[in-house]
């Protein structure tokens, strides 16, 4: 995304039906896969952040692979962040995020592809630990609350799903043309 074009669409449907883009399906998760899950992108972005169009926009107004993930790895910091809060306070509110702000005021643009494949791969890898390490059959935790400050109300359930959605369908968006 560019200066100027803001993404304000509230994606918080995903949660109720499959997106008919990537076709995720938060229905179909188990917890214990959302850890493997996480995990499960990180061949695609190594290849595509090591590649020749790695910093190259499709079009002006969509991100580079290297943005996409550049977000991908702020994505996991926001939500290892969120998830803490949920396991630690009773129905935390959580700051507002403006993702386009981020990438603006952190240059993804001009940031090196290898140190954001290895800085992806770790904050991967930190936040996939914690959903691997909560009991999946433990109702009571997956059902503690949480809300944006937009009113989107969230469990640690719908949390991890949510953010599950959000790396799968950036995986989605930066798929070579014709997969």
């Amino acid at each position: 995304m560019s200066e100027g074009l803001r993404d304000t669409k509230d994606w918080t449907w995903v949660l109720e039906r499959p997106c008919e883009q990537c076709g995720f399906d938060a229905a179909g998760v188990a917890r214990h896969q959302i850890g493997a899950r996480l995990r499960a992108g990180m061949p695609a972005w190594h290849r595509l952040l090591s590649g020749p169009t790695a910093t190259r926009r499709p079009d002006p107004t969509t991100w580079s692979p290297l943005e996409y993930a550049c977000h991908v790895r702020d994505v996991h910091i926001v939500f290892s962040a969120r998830v803490a809060m949920v396991l630690c306070q009773h129905d935390p509110e959580f700051a507002n995020w403006d993702q386009d702000e981020t990438a603006e005021s952190q240059a993804y643009a001009e940031q090196d592809p290898a140190t954001v494949a290895r800085e992806l791969a770790e904050e991967t890898e930190r936040v996939a630990a914690t959903y691997d390490v909560l009991d999946p059959t433990d109702e009571a935790l997956w059902a503690r609350p949480a809300r944006r400050s937009n009113g989107s109300v969230f469990t640690l359930d719908s949390l991890a799903r949510y953010h599950l959605h959000d790396v799968e369908h950036h995986v989605w968006d930066v798929r070579p043309a014709g997969s």
